[in-house]
């Protein structure tokens, strides 16, 4: 496992969006690893991606806007006293959630402790039945943990209260201390975002923040296409290797049809002797462990995509391997993140495990940035 070789510096966090690390710089100011089959890997400015891609190429990206989700709040007697605590909205339930109807009309949320610096520290969560005041006179009233064996996220029910209108009046985007200040909402939105009332991720698909207009206007210019979905994501796994959650997502009817008409394209040119790269078809490529999370959960045991929507359980491990997927454009992970899993598996398509530990190795060495404002790295076959 990659834990097991590979501490990640704190000093190799990085700390503010690219375009304010230096005068003239903008989204795409990052660097871009690129993993290629089993030991070729290159290091590039993002602004060379099109380069590196061909045409007929599909790049899934998820077009989830940022919420406003993390609001101060305060468990305590109601007459200004009590403990300050900041409240992470993570995911809103309803009678689909494969919870059903226990949790149907709450929210997932994490409660933090502020660290006086800006941002949280981690705290535990519950007991059941403790309230939490809400700017505007609302409640959250906490009913039970999310996950039985864990204390992390709870369970909470609203009162007097909407959370999106609490949200979008009161939140702030969700900030961790490795970051050095509040950044407006603006800088968790990706060039794909689209707005949808009452929905969102709570924290932001980073893996497209470094997409410009202009880039995208490029790469449709080389023949690459994009084929869009939504994977609204939770409060990101603060443990080590905590599973992900049940989280909603789309695959819409035009993106399931892309995504099989170019792999079958592909195999018909394999089967004419063309190469993979050469093929008309192109890969697909996924921005971003969401897209491969939504895009996988919507693809059959046959390997064809069909169009879905509602919550998805699935995680992706080498075992159980990717179906739709050739590539990955993320970011760098943390090494007990679940997320290398899902990054363990698509490598097992593009290489073997062991391509992504040394990659792992050359991002350290490289001085690579980690986190949502962070560098890329982008897998690709052979």
């Amino acid at each position: 496992m990659i834990a097991e070789v590979l501490p990640v510096p704190q000093e190799l966090s990085a700390r503010v969006p690219a375009e304010q690390r230096g005068p003239g710089l903008g989204r795409d100011a990052v660097r871009l690893m690129v993993s290629r089959g089993a030991d070729g890997i290159g290091h590039h400015s993002f602004g060379e991606l099109p380069e590196l891609l061909a045409a007929g190429d599909v790049l899934v990206v998820n077009t989830s806007r940022t919420l406003p989700a993390a609001v101060d709040g305060r468990i305590g007697d109601g007459r200004g006293r009590g403990e300050p605590v900041v409240v992470h909205f993570s995911t809103r339930a309803d009678r689909r959630h494969p919870a059903g109807r226990a949790v149907a009309g709450c929210w997932a949320v994490e409660l933090r402790s502020p660290d006086g610096l800006g941002s949280t520290r981690p705290r535990a969560g519950g007991p059941a039945g403790v309230a939490v005041r809400l700017p505007g006179g609302g409640r959250l009233v906490l009913q039970a943990p999310v996950d039985p064996a864990g204390r992390r996220l709870w369970w909470a029910r609203p009162a007097g209260v909407r959370v999106p209108e609490l949200m979008r009046r009161h939140g702030r985007p969700i900030r961790y201390g490795y970051t050095d200040r509040d950044q407006p909402l603006a800088a968790y939105q990706t060039v794909f975002a689209e707005d949808s009332p009452g929905d969102g991720s709570a924290e932001m698909p980073s893996a497209a923040r470094p997409f410009t207009p202009e880039l995208v206007a490029r790469l449709i210019g080389r023949g690459v296409q994009f084929a869009p979905i939504s994977l609204h994501t939770g409060v990101a796994s603060a443990e080590a290797f905590e599973p992900p959650y049940p989280e909603r997502f789309t695959v819409p009817p035009a993106t399931a049809w892309l995504v099989n008409a170019v792999r079958a394209r592909r195999r018909a040119a394999r089967r004419d002797g063309g190469s993979v790269r050469g093929a008309p078809g192109g890969r697909i490529i996924a921005v971003g462990t969401t897209a491969v999370r939504a895009l996988e959960s919507a693809t059959g045991a046959d390997g064809r995509v069909r169009a879905a929507a509602g919550w998805t359980e699935l995680v992706v491990t080498p075992e159980r391997g990717v179906r739709a997927v050739d590539g990955l454009l993320t970011g760098l992970h943390e090494p007990t993140a679940s997320h290398l899993l899902m990054l363990q598996a698509v490598a097992s398509v593009t290489a073997d495990g062991a391509a992504l530990r040394r990659a792992y190795d050359e991002a350290v060495r490289r001085r690579y940035l980690w986190h949502e404002f962070g560098d890329l790295h982008l897998l690709l076959p052979d």
